[in-house]
């Protein structure tokens, strides 16, 4: 209505009696008024004489009785009452929420009343510390004994500092620090990458020199010599078993290879473990195949078997002739 130019139809005197005043009244009066009869019959205030059609006519009352009362005092030279008039807002809903804080807006009010709740929480806080702090040191004995103890701490760590700055002073006038590497030199805080953050490269680095190592690189490390005692293992089993093997011996055999898949599972498990640690995509490994070990292990085992049997002929052939070098020898000296 203010911003569409709508101008009320009652006129002035209708609008005292809406308000329940007289003219002349003060601007105080009218406010006053106006407030009763807003909590009276505004639709929000929940009583049960709220009429919007009624509100309506009041609030067009009170806009009517304001312009005729700032008519009046125009007259007046005092500029500040006239003022008055102009920025103060109908401020019926600060009587119904909010807890009456703030001016303005309802949006402008809930922003001051949410700072005015923070305020008083701090309020609170500060003071609730305030009596655990009165609390805490209303022994002063125990209060004393604990700052003694602090002092102390104090005075050992001091007295600490003091010895090791003494003795790198002692050594420095001796000269042991003259012919250190790299003296005289720019210390490399960063590494051959700038992309990577000096301090992250200067703890890896720290953490490499005494001997860390990350949880997926010992993993890996246990899976690698894990697989290796297995091979070697079923390897060597097969070799104390006959060739060909008997009846016993292939029971035996099979119950090898079963043990060996037991293995195997187990070391998947430790697979799937390492694979959900690695940070490197292409560092994650690949099950063991059962089948393919036995296969493996049964390759190695011809091959060890062959070699050993090539190095049985050459020691035949090496004995056969010792054996009968005497005879090429008395053939040699007939020829001569």
């Amino acid at each position: 209505r203010m911003l569409s130019g709508y101008k009320p139809k009652s006129d002035i005197k209708d609008s005292y009696k809406i308000l329940e005043l007289e003219e002349g009244c003060s601007l105080d009066d009218v406010r006053s008024s106006y407030r009763n009869l807003a909590k009276k019959y505004h639709p929000d205030s929940s009583s049960g004489t709220a009429d919007s059609t009624a509100f309506i006519k009041v609030e067009e009352a009170y806009r009517v009785v304001l312009n005729d009362l700032a008519a009046k005092q125009k007259s007046d030279p005092d500029e500040e009452e006239e003022d008055q008039f102009k920025s103060k807002s109908l401020q019926h809903r600060h009587y119904l929420s909010f807890e009456g804080v703030g001016i303005g807006t309802p949006s402008q009010r809930e922003k001051q009343y949410m700072q005015f709740r923070v305020d008083r929480a701090t309020e609170q806080v500060l003071q609730y510390r305030q009596q655990r702090l009165e609390s805490l040191y209303a022994g002063s004995d125990l209060s004393r004994a604990k700052d003694v103890k602090q002092s102390k701490k104090v005075k050992i760590t001091q007295a600490v500092e003091r010895l090791v700055e003494d003795l790198i002073q002692e050594s420095m006038a001796k000269g042991d620090f003259d012919n250190l590497s790299g003296k005289g030199k720019p210390l490399q805080k960063f590494s051959d990458s700038p992309h990577i953050d000096p301090m992250t490269h200067n703890l890896n680095r720290i953490l490499i020199d005494n001997g860390y190592q990350p949880e997926w690189i010992l993993l890996q490390k246990e899976i690698r010599e894990t697989i290796e005692l297995l091979r070697k293992s079923i390897v060597a089993s097969r070799r104390k078993l006959g060739e060909p093997m008997t009846l016993s011996e292939q029971k035996q055999w099979g119950q090898i290879c079963e043990q060996f898949a037991e293995d195997i599972r187990k070391l998947n498990k430790r697979v799937d473990n390492f694979n959900l640690v690695v940070p490197i995509l292409s560092r994650q490994m690949v099950h063991f195949s059962t089948d393919k070990e036995i296969l493996r292990a049964r390759k190695t085992y011809e091959a060890v078997m062959k070699k050993v049997s090539d190095s049985d002929m050459k020691e035949d052939e090496g004995e056969e002739g010792k054996r009968f070098g005497w005879k090429s020898f008395l053939f040699k000296w007939l020829k001569l």
